[in-house]
């Protein structure tokens, strides 16, 4: 049998520590507690050396919320939760989510809280997760927590697919736009200009252009491509500061057709986080917290950060999110009426409802928008480079005539 190191807690609050023998982590956990410890730490002495390698898989959002929903609904019928986890674990395809769900089991089944469980497992189950997990615990109420967590799991998920289908289309008609006019630079138009040396002619100013960037890209393609890569790198690292994170953010909301988008996708997930928690018990304080940490922007997280601190100086949640300049009126004067009426959650998955309406609109208006911008785009750069090409060749072919 393995051999677990432990730490814990005795009677009167003296740490202690040591090591036992057992089939599995739960009767490690079950053992000390018949000792009258609470156990803080169990570790295998197998484990204990085990290197987390930075490319582990991760579980997709849709399996969690596929989880959930099962859960809620195993115990809504009134299957014992250390059951249904077993259940649940055993029907898992990914063997990451399989492990997971099995070390939840056994914490659950050694004592731990369900929350406490999952909070062992952050890059699966965030905070909002755990934290929507102890107000259903604490109320008795856990299958109708879970439910509400698995429509927020999979709103969201539509969400962040509506914003990829945005932002994809244009991305992949610029990219390959960027590739062939790559390729034509670097091979094809230094064919013609061999041709045209031979041909001894005066070229037209067009073709000169392009023969002169051909040459350029050609001559520092080598240094080109590494410093776009340090470049994104140097970018990305200026994103993870506090200082670089609002700048850019800030610039994101600015953007002339991107920006409001952005804007309504960030009003729409502020209103289904904040709705969800409210609705189910958690207190504002500690749900605009949470909510401020799942913004996605750091300029709307301060937003909802000075909201918090207003709402501690005896303020509303409405007055200072509408001194933000994020939040559109409506959705400013629905939160007050929300606030004064006592119906701040529906309230507020009223605005989501209508926000993410908003955003399928808009997606659909961006796109038909890009469309033709992007095949002008197309015509005028892969156009022009072929037509400049030709240009010479049509002027040798009417001198001939």
């Amino acid at each position: 049998m393995p051999i677990y190191k432990w730490e814990g807690k005795a009677a009167k609050g003296a740490i202690k520590k040591g090591e036992m023998e057992g089939p599995t982590e739960a009767a490690i956990r079950i053992h000390l507690r018949q000792q009258n410890i609470i156990p803080t730490k169990i570790v295998s002495k197998g484990k204990e050396f085990r290197i987390n390698l930075p490319f582990k898989k991760k579980v997709n959002q849709r399996s969690i919320a596929i989880f959930t929903r099962q859960l809620a609904t195993m115990i809504d019928a009134g299957l014992p939760l250390v059951q249904s986890l077993e259940i649940l674990s055993s029907q898992q395809e990914s063997k990451v989510f399989k492990n997971i769900i099995r070390e939840i089991r056994e914490d659950v089944e050694g004592g731990s809280t369900f929350a406490g469980a999952l909070k062992k497992h952050p890059v699966t189950f965030n905070e909002l997760y755990t934290n929507l997990v102890i107000a259903g615990e604490e109320g008795g109420i856990l299958d109708n927590i879970l439910t509400r967590l698995a429509t927020y799991i999979e709103k969201s998920e539509a969400l962040k697919k509506k914003v990829k289908s945005a932002l994809i289309y244009p991305a992949t008609i610029v990219g390959v736009a960027v590739i062939v006019v790559g390729i034509l630079m670097i091979f094809v138009i230094p064919v013609f200009e061999t041709m045209f040396k031979s041909a001894g002619q005066n070229l037209p100013l067009p073709t000169l252009i392009v023969l002169t960037i051909s040459k350029i890209i050609k001559k520092y393609i080598a240094i080109f491509i590494p410093a776009m890569i340090l470049l994104f790198f140097l970018l990305k690292k200026y994103y993870q500061t506090q200082n670089g994170r609002a700048v850019l953010d800030s610039l994101l909301l600015k953007l002339p057709v991107f920006g409001p988008l952005f804007k309504k996708i960030a009003v729409a997930r502020f209103s289904r986080t904040l709705g969800t928690l409210v609705s189910s018990g958690v207190p504002i304080l500690d749900g605009l917290a949470i909510v401020s940490r799942t913004a996605g922007n750091r300029t709307v997280e301060i937003a909802i950060l000075n909201a918090r601190n207003s709402i501690r100086e005896g303020e509303t949640i409405a007055d200072p999110l509408g001194r933000s300049g994020i939040f559109p009126p409506m959705v400013i004067q629905m939160i007050s009426v929300g606030e004064s009426t006592g119906a701040l959650d529906s309230m507020l998955s009223k605005i989501a409802d209508f926000y993410e309406e908003e955003v399928d609109i808009a997606v659909a208006n961006l796109t038909s928008l890009l469309e033709p911008f992007l095949m002008i785009f197309l015509g005028v750069v892969i156009g022009g480079v072929v037509i400049s090409m030709y240009l010479p060749i049509f002027q040798m072919a009417s001198a001939v005539g």
